[in-house]
C-alpha cells in the first residue's frame, strides 16, 4: 500500500496525464481580451491548406496573463543564457507560401 506524502507548504501537486504530455503543436498564437479575461488561441498552419485550425484555446484573468507573461521573459533569458540569442523574423515576415490562414500575432 502506497502512502500519499504530504505537500510542502505551498507547494501544488500537478497531475500530467500521458495525453496532455505528449502536447499540440502550433506555430501561431492570437490573443484576445476584455476586461475580464484574455483569451490565448494556438494555431497550428499547414503548408497548402488555405484554413487554419485552433488547436487549444486558454482563457485567463488579466492577472495570470501578467504572471504568465513574466515567467515566459524568465524562461527565455534562461533559454538564450544555454542556448543564445532567439533569432527573430523582421516586421516584413510572412508564411512561406503555401500557408493559408489568417495573420496574427504571436
Amino acid at each position: 500500500m502506497e502512502m500519499e506524502q504530504p505537500n510542502p507548504e505551498g507547494s501544488i501537486d500537478v497531475e500530467l496525464s500521458e495525453d496532455i504530455a505528449e502536447g499540440i503543436y502550433a506555430n501561431l498564437a492570437m490573443i484576445a481580451h476584455s476586461n475580464s479575461e484574455f483569451i490565448l488561441d494556438f494555431i497550428r498552419l499547414m503548408p497548402g491548406i488555405p484554413k487554419a485550425k485552433v488547436k487549444s484555446r486558454i482563457i485567463l484573468t488579466p492577472e495570470h496573463a501578467k504572471r504568465l507573461l513574466a515567467a515566459l521573459k524568465e524562461n527565455i533569458r534562461k533559454y538564450e543564457e544555454n542556448f543564445g540569442t532567439i533569432r527573430q523574423a523582421d516586421d516584413s515576415f510572412r508564411f512561406p507560401t503555401g500557408f493559408g490562414g489568417p495573420v496574427g500575432e504571436a
